[in-house]
């Protein structure tokens, strides 16, 4: 756990790096505004006092933001404007005077400004106007202007139109300043400017396309060019909400790794503690102890990967030259122990000739590993799930590996001290030796219990599915109880049959049924099983074991026989079996007088039954 800090604390602070540079490294030049509803200001212009970088803007292009946040631009050294509006797209730059005194504030700007022009256009009349500062009395005449915005008390300043006669000026009191553009629409004098600009001509035409003008390859060398910001802007927000969300992400498991370090601790010292007062009490018993590094002998590694489930790894290693065992790899992370008690416990008190035998453990701290007998031939799973004939094993070893597996269930249930509850039988958990011989293994679900105890209490229900009885899921059907192992064993047993899996079954074709009751009908209408059979001898094994399999999947716990009943119907004669009653007939919680069936099996096996 200290190891995973030590890994997610740094590459958390990489990632912060990382979006701060990518932040920055976007575009130093972003869109910019002085105040959230003026005008957009990008390249060729430029804010100064936000965006210092010399290459944002292309020179004399250079706007700054007032104290009230007005979007300035300095006309000459004198005159100051405020900017409206920019069409990037025309080149086209509205400025306002605050004092209302354009155009009379800004004479000669055609000539005087490299830079920006004042736009002529047809939709406006231009007259040229002078301006003439006077010390005479106010003069009043309708073919001239005062200029308040320029006038004093004792020297008003006047405009003249330029197609006055001569006679009008008041040469003696007036001294000329200079002449001015004026634009008027329907006789009516705008209070504004518009503005144009030549260079650089580039960002017009980008504009056009749709697309922002910048320097090319970021030089000062007044070279522009076109650039979509749209398709790099969209790429690197995605990248950086993307790290940002694993940012957060690794900041939050953080945050749990430190209480999960705590809780972890703690969990892990009471399960140990819990773990080594069971093995004190275990010393007694056959099974060795080994040492971790004993483990990762006797794997050479763990080179070899015999399989993977839910609770660990199962890796080949030897004893020695001539003893080869299977080691199981518990997850640390799963559960509280209790499976690696349950396994230890149980099978520790097993000794039969179909159950796995236990070699040894490990309990190193939180690492934990049991030690099995080597089984050479894989799980039954292999032989019975496959299409492929070539693997069959033929119905005579077939109805063999039934009758072991049912002799080690019913040692389970009643041959040791408690009876043993596997609650996972199913092909995967069958294993088999060099001479095909079934042992029942994988006991992390098993439950110990009095043999005169008709029922055990589940918080929740145990098992794979496809092979839980229907007790187990709900308890209308019955108490769980060592019936809720006949069930899955009848499941096996119909899919040894039919050389299938009873989970593969699928409804892509609406003709298509649930697979045991599929071999139900096949019986009821006195037909053969059709699946391998060479000779009538196979055909009878085929019939013994599906009319086994139906009878231990009977709805109700009370309707099915016990393993004991199971172990005479096979190895007696398959023709003069009874043949059981529908199990698929209703599936409803409920009992009539259902157990008649069983009993009367029972009368024809000479069997006294079991109390339930």
């Amino acid at each position: 756990m200290d190891i995973s800090l030590r890994i997610v604390i740094p590459s958390l602070l990489l990632f912060v790096v990382f979006i701060v540079d990518l932040g920055e490294g976007y575009n130093r030049c972003p869109e910019s505004r002085c105040r959230a509803d003026g005008p957009a200001i990008r390249f060729p212009f430029r804010l100064k006092d936000r965006q210092p970088d010399p290459h944002c803007g292309y020179p004399g292009f250079d706007l700054y933001c007032s104290h009230n946040n007005d979007t300035v631009l300095n006309l000459n050294t004198s005159v100051k404007a405020f900017v409206q509006s920019i069409d990037y797209k025309s080149r086209l730059i509205r400025v306002a005077d605050p004092g209302n005194c354009f155009p009379w504030k800004i004479p000669g700007l055609n000539s005087s400004s490299p830079t920006f022009k004042v736009k002529n256009s047809q939709d406006y009349f231009n007259y040229v106007y002078a301006l003439f500062n006077c010390t005479a009395p106010e003069i009043h005449e309708e073919t001239y202007y005062r200029i308040d915005c320029l006038s004093s008390n004792s020297h008003p300043v006047y405009a003249f139109p330029s197609d006055a006669t001569v006679d009008w000026y008041p040469i003696v009191s007036c001294t000329k300043m200079y002449s001015v553009s004026v634009q008027y629409t329907d006789d009516i004098k705008f209070s504004f400017l518009e503005l144009t600009w030549s260079e650089p001509a580039e960002c017009g035409l980008c504009e056009g396309k749709g697309k922002k003008c910048r320097f090319k390859n970021n030089s000062t060398e007044k070279k522009t060019e076109c650039f979509n910001p749209d398709k790099g802007r969209l790429a690197t927000i995605s990248i950086v909400i993307t790290v940002s969300t694993l940012g957060s992400f690794l900041l939050a498991l953080v945050v749990y790794l430190l209480y999960y370090v705590y809780r972890y601790d703690k969990t892990e010292k009471e399960n140990q503690a819990r773990i080594e007062k069971f093995l004190e009490d275990y010393r007694a018993l056959k099974p060795a102890r080994y040492s971790y590094n004993d483990v990762k002998r006797i794997t050479n590694q763990f080179i070899e990967k015999l399989g993977q489930g839910a609770y660990g790894t199962v890796f080949k290693g030897k004893l020695s030259n001539e003893i080869h065992v299977a080691v199981k790899i518990l997850n640390s992370s799963k559960g509280n122990g209790e499976e690696f008690i349950n396994e230890v416990g149980t099978m520790g008190m097993i000794h039969h000739v179909n159950v796995v035998r236990l070699v040894g453990f490990c309990a190193d701290g939180f690492r934990r590993a049991l030690v099995y007998e080597f089984l050479p031939n894989d799980s039954l799973e292999k032989f019975i799930s496959s299409v492929d004939s070539n693997r069959f094993l033929g119905w005579k070893k077939l109805e063999g590996i039934a009758l072991g597996i049912a002799k080690g269930i019913e040692y389970l249930h009643q041959g040791c001290d408690q009876r043993i509850l596997h609650f996972d039988i199913k092909p995967h958990n069958i294993l088999l030796d060099q001479n095909f011989n079934p042992k029942i293994s994988d006991f992390g679900l098993a439950k110990l219990c009095a043999k005169d105890q008709s029922a055990v209490s589940m918080t929740t229900a145990r098992g794979t599915m496809g092979y839980i009885a229907p007790e187990v899921f709900s308890r209308n059907f019955g108490s769980v109880s060592y019936k809720s192992d006949v069930y899955s064993f009848g499941i096996l047993l119909l899919e040894m049959v039919g050389g299938r899996k009873n989970v593969d079954v699928t409804m892509e074709n609406t003709n298509q049924i649930y697979f045991p009751e599929w071999i139900y009908n096949f019986l009821e209408e006195k037909e053969d099983l059709r699946f391998y059979v060479v000779d009538n001898g196979d055909a009878k094994i085929a019939k013994k074991l599906a009319i086994v399999g139906l009878w231990c999947i009977q709805w109700h716990p009370m309707d099915r026989p016990s393993m004991k009943i199971v172990v005479q119907m096979l190895e007696g004669e398959g023709d003069k079996l009874t043949m059981c009653p529908n199990p698929f007939a209703s599936t409803a919680p409920t009992r009539t007088n259902a157990s008649m069936p069983i009993r009367r099996l029972n009368q024809e096996l000479e069997v006294i039954p079991e109390s339930e």
